[in-house]
């Protein structure tokens, strides 16, 4: 039904959850597995507004926190990546920059997903809110089924 699963994660706890949902689909015919991790260009922005600031060089510090930031990214990635193959799925892994809802739809075009599995708060975790923003917008926007899985 679902062959192949896109996996937004940023690695918060409730995306955790959203991974154990998807080692459940193996069973199902279920046979790929994309996980996505997304920089958020936001965040950068906000970080290199301090280092302007305090008179460093932004160029330089910009391209240092986005390395380590993938490279943070990539690490977390392949610990999910080892526990899906050992699930039976054929992984594959991407780390992108940029607006985490906007490119998450662009990979679920650029992949031919079949679903999306993904949590419904990120690292915000804004009580108040019904929904994550990022959620949200990618249920109001995607081409294929999404499945949201709660934090309860």
């Amino acid at each position: 039904m679902f062959k192949k699963i896109l996996y937004p994660t940023d690695f918060s706890d409730v995306s955790k959850k959203a991974l154990e949902y998807i080692k459940s689909l193996e069973g199902t015919g279920s046979k790929q597995v994309i996980i996505l991790h997304v920089v958020n260009d936001k965040r950068v922005e906000i970080m290199t507004q301090g280092v302007a600031w305090a008179g460093k060089d932004v160029a330089t510090f910009l391209k240092e926190v986005q390395l380590d930031l993938e490279n943070e990214a990539r690490d977390k990635a392949t610990s999910i990546e080892s526990e899906l193959a050992a699930s039976g799925f054929d992984v594959k892994v991407r780390i992108e920059s940029g607006r985490p809802h906007s490119r998450i739809l662009e990979v679920e075009a650029e992949e031919g997903v079949s679903v999306i599995v993904i949590g419904s708060h990120g690292r915000s975790n804004l009580g108040e809110m019904l929904l994550g923003s990022v959620s949200e917008h990618v249920i109001r926007h995607a081409r294929v089924p999404v499945l949201v899985i709660k934090r309860d």
